[in-house]
């Protein structure tokens, strides 16, 4: 007797329903296939850079987007759900306490939150006001990056320490937190445990930023004392994409809580929904049954195939590279002899992306070589991957001696740059010394400064620097040309996009 599904049921079961053959196919198609992209102009791409957030991060596990299916079905209160999902996560992991949050970038604002405000409500709702609060937080170099942003979203000062008499200096009645990289912390001249012991001395909790790294048991950064850690959900765990994870203290993750959504509080623009944290639940669960070392011995098979496939043609290399810092995945790395093969990585990267089965890779800039990250992938792309990469550099013109056109005027001298964004402008300087072709120099922004390379090849210019700030470098790539003591184009600002720009002398 055939089992008959209701309308209801098919619904519910979703994906997994589709995947066991019980859909129409045209259902199946639109569940699971391209269309859902292609249908509004957006092209999808086999992904060899990992878990960039950028470019969608890791694929989630079928099991959980199930379990964010059936949350969504189901009306819950967040506050009952959050504190029976916390401990069960807590007791999978090891730590004292948990909370899912909206990626790890949230759970590092809440943190500091929670450790400024604490669950004062009147301090809670005062928040990026820190007038009479603690608002200061100690940070070693080596762990200052991108993500700095999350903790100084809450309006404290980040006091940055690079030897522990420093770091015995910058602690004070103003310190909330001390926060650390746990890929950065190693390279710095102060350990982890140091730090905890003189901060915990003066009632100051220490957060340790993890984000792609795995939670495994017993955790490193917990037992070496720190209060809290923080992860990402949707890198190798492979939850949804918008999770994150803090972990332990108990009074510190519950105010952290309490800071954030549903709560009316700083963080409530960081909602996490019901299909999230069953989603990141349903993420660890699989995580603490997963069987890391077969994926791993799998991703080396498709690299290999890679490997295999591109040094067969002339002038190719590659070579198979251990996981790096956090990353728990195998690397490769392809190179080629570029006077056999005329194409820089950002050349063949373009191609790549403009091609048909379309990838996105780490091939850019004008080096000859770039790494392949296998997370992303799915069975059978590394078969794609590799007829693919093989056509381009077999293909590739041979390396081509082009005369240099003469500089059509010496850049030397100081500029005054003004930059037009998508919205609003501002002034900068550059600071010029041509010899030749080639051009080096100062760029000096609003705040921060760096050093600025390019060349001038008739009258066409380009000047690319790297603005260190926060944590972060500020990319500019200059393109335009010279004329009568102006010079004008486009500028790339890397993820913020691209501007116009002018520039005469000063």
């Amino acid at each position: 007797m055939k089992q008959r599904i209701s309308r209801r049921d098919t619904f519910r079961l979703g994906g997994a329903a589709a995947a066991a053959g019980m859909m129409p196919a045209r259902a199946a198609r639109a569940t699971n296939g391209r269309e859902v992209y292609t249908r509004i102009g957006v092209r999808p791409f086999i992904n060899l850079t990992a878990t960039y957030t950028i470019n969608g991060g890791a694929l989630t596990w079928p099991e959980v987007k199930r379990a964010m299916e059936e949350a969504s079905h189901y009306s819950v209160n967040l506050d009952e759900l959050m504190d029976k999902v916390g401990a069960r996560i807590a007791g999978l992991l090891g730590a004292e306490s948990a909370i899912v949050t909206a990626g790890c970038a949230a759970a590092l604002a809440h943190a500091t939150a929670a450790a400024v405000a604490g669950a004062d409500p009147e301090k809670m709702q005062q928040l990026p006001d820190l007038r009479g609060l603690k608002d200061q937080v100690i940070m070693p170099k080596q762990s200052r990056n991108q993500y700095d942003h999350a903790l100084r979203s809450i309006g404290v000062k980040l006091i940055e320490i690079d030897a522990p008499e420093e770091f015995h200096a910058a602690l004070a009645d103003r310190t909330a937190l001390v926060a650390v990289l746990g890929t950065g912390e190693a390279k710095g001249r102060i350990r982890l445990e140091q730090m905890v012991e003189a901060a915990h001395r003066r009632g100051v909790p220490v957060i340790v930023d993890a984000a792609a790294e795995l939670p495994v048991t017993p955790n490193p950064f917990l037992a070496r004392g720190a209060d809290l850690v923080a992860y990402s959900g949707g890198k190798y765990l492979r939850g949804p994409q918008c999770a994150g994870l803090l972990l332990g203290r108990r009074d510190l993750v519950k105010a952290a809580w309490l800071n954030s959504s549903p709560h009316h509080a700083f963080g409530r623009s960081m909602k996490v929904g019901k299909e999230e944290i069953m989603g990141m639940l349903a993420a660890v669960e699989l995580w603490k049954k997963h069987d890391v070392e077969r994926e791993y011995r799998m991703w080396e098979g498709w690299l290999k195939a890679i490997g295999d496939a591109v040094t067969r043609v002339p002038g190719v290399a590659s070579k198979p590279l251990p996981p790096a810092g956090a990353s728990p995945f195998p690397v490769l790395e392809v190179s080629w002899d570029p006077r056999l093969i005329g194409l820089t990585a950002g050349q063949i990267g373009r191609a790549l992306l403009d091609g048909e089965p379309r990838i996105m890779s780490h091939a850019e800039g004008d080096a000859h070589s770039f790494v392949i990250r296998p997370v992303a992938m799915k069975p059978g792309d590394a078969r794609l991957v590799a007829a693919r990469l093989s056509e381009i550099l077999r293909n590739a013109p041979k390396e081509q001696t082009e005369s240099v056109e003469a500089a059509a005027a010496d850049l030397s001298g100081e500029w005054r740059v003004k930059i037009e964004f998508v919205r609003g402008s501002t002034e900068h300087t550059l600071k010029l010394a041509a010899s030749g072709n080639a051009v080096t120099g100062q760029h000096l922004g609003r705040k921060a400064q760096g050093s600025v390379r390019g060349t001038v090849r008739g009258t066409q210019v380009r000047l690319r620097s790297s603005l260190p700030l926060e944590g972060t470098r500020l990319a500019y790539d200059f393109r335009g040309s010279v004329s009568q003591g102006r010079m004008s184009g486009e500028v790339s600002l890397g993820e913020y996009g691209a501007g116009k720009w002018s520039a005469q002398r000063a």
